[in-house]
């Protein structure tokens, strides 16, 4: 029998044209048809068909998705190896909307009939409206460097202060001994309420109003953090910054922010690198410009200078004979690293600034004065 996955147009019953407004009224209808309350004979099959009808509404209801799908199937849009879950599924309001007058009539805000996949489904949508565990916050610092620490990667011991779990409660927030299982839920953190209507049987799962979803009650706070489950604490990292960082870059030490609420994971670190202004280069990108002092001589003569590199070492600079002013030399690969191929170096640009001098004894006067006649002659 062949395994290949059904159009999700053919699902909803749609042309590939039909508009959001079509495709959520199909959804709507067929979602009402196989609530398994209405499908008694057969309420496993309803189940797997609403399954059906919500994957396929999934995607074809947001519009990115729905142009990945058209253009290369069901791969565009796979939902990994377990497949379609609820927790894959956004359109919630879609479904109150379509339930929730159903289901006030009979005294709940929202519910569905017997199975384990609407169970979860309700489970699953009420511990994302409660205390969900969530990523702890992210901590930014900054560190400044030269740029020839830019040039060649540095490494730095920097220290930040953030919240950590507090290693007394573990997080908890109550002293030893302190921490009580809550007697409204019993430690499941969900309030469940199940009614029988005729043949239909409903089921309300909502988070403990009294231990707020954690299951447990705090009698006696934890005498460090207050009961608040989490410490300011000031840690020393160990930071590498690579060769070619650019003045302003965030560099991301995943994990080392503050602690995450409720089991989440914590944050992360963002180090912002500062470049100092270096007396000597300019930075453009990855080249880097420098000015040399040059006599007169040079420049009309021509000779060879040796200049500094970022790197502390020397090239030689050939300056051809009648070289302007200002003119600029290019050196292959004596720039800065980049920061995204670091295989690839950018240029050391040399600027010959001509000096003029501000003293001149006698016998240079004479000289210049007889190089200027035989100059004006020639012109």
């Amino acid at each position: 029998m062949s395994s290949r996955k059904k159009d999700y147009y053919e699902i909803l019953g749609v042309s590939r044209d039909a508009s959001q407004e079509e495709i959520k009224r199909a959804f709507r209808r067929l979602a009402k048809k196989y609530h398994p309350d209405l499908n008694k004979d057969n309420p496993k099959e309803a189940e797997e068909k609403f399954k059906e009808i919500s994957e396929a509404y999934e995607v074809l209801s947001d519009p990115e998705k729905r142009a990945a799908y058209d253009r290369y199937g069901h791969e565009a849009v796979d939902f990994g190896p377990g497949g379609f879950d609820w927790s894959k599924f956004t359109r919630f309001s879609d479904i109150e909307d379509i339930f929730g007058d159903f289901f006030r009539d009979f005294g709940f805000d929202f519910g569905f009939g017997r199975g384990s996949l609407f169970e979860d489904f309700i489970r699953w949508r009420e511990r994302e409206r409660g205390e969900a565990a969530r990523k702890g916050a992210d901590v930014y610092c900054e560190v400044e460097i030269s740029l020839e620490e830019a040039a060649r990667g540095v490494e730095r011991d920097i220290e930040v202060l953030k919240e950590e779990v507090c290693d007394v409660c573990g997080g908890s927030g109550a002293a030893p001994g302190g921490l009580r299982t809550c007697p409204t839920c019993g430690g499941t953190g969900q309030l469940r309420r199940e009614q029988h209507y005729g043949f239909s049987h409903f089921i309300s799962i909502t988070q403990c109003p009294n231990c707020r979803g954690s299951g447990n009650i705090v009698e006696r706070r934890c005498d460090v953090c207050g009961g608040s489950g989490r410490r300011e604490r000031r840690k020393r990292i160990r930071i590498h910054i690579p060769a070619g960082v650019m003045d302003g870059m965030h560099l991301k030490i995943a994990g080392e922010g503050a602690a995450g609420t409720s089991g989440g994971p914590p944050g992360d670190l963002f180090v912002v690198v500062k470049v100092r202004e270096d007396p000597h280069f300019k930075r453009i990108g990855d080249d880097l410009i420098c000015e040399v002092p040059v006599r007169f001589a040079q420049l009309a003569l021509g000779d060879e200078i040796r200049v500094r590199t970022i790197d502390g070492d020397h090239v030689h600079v050939k300056i051809p004979p009648g070289t302007d002013p200002d003119s600029v030399i290019r050196v292959k690969r004596k720039g800065m690293p980049s920061i995204k191929n670091p295989r690839h170096r950018g240029d050391m640009l040399v600027k010959l600034k001509m000096r003029v001098p501000k003293k001149l004894s006698r016998r240079q006067k004479e000289l210049l004065r007889a190089f200027d006649s035989e100059e004006q002659q020639h012109h």
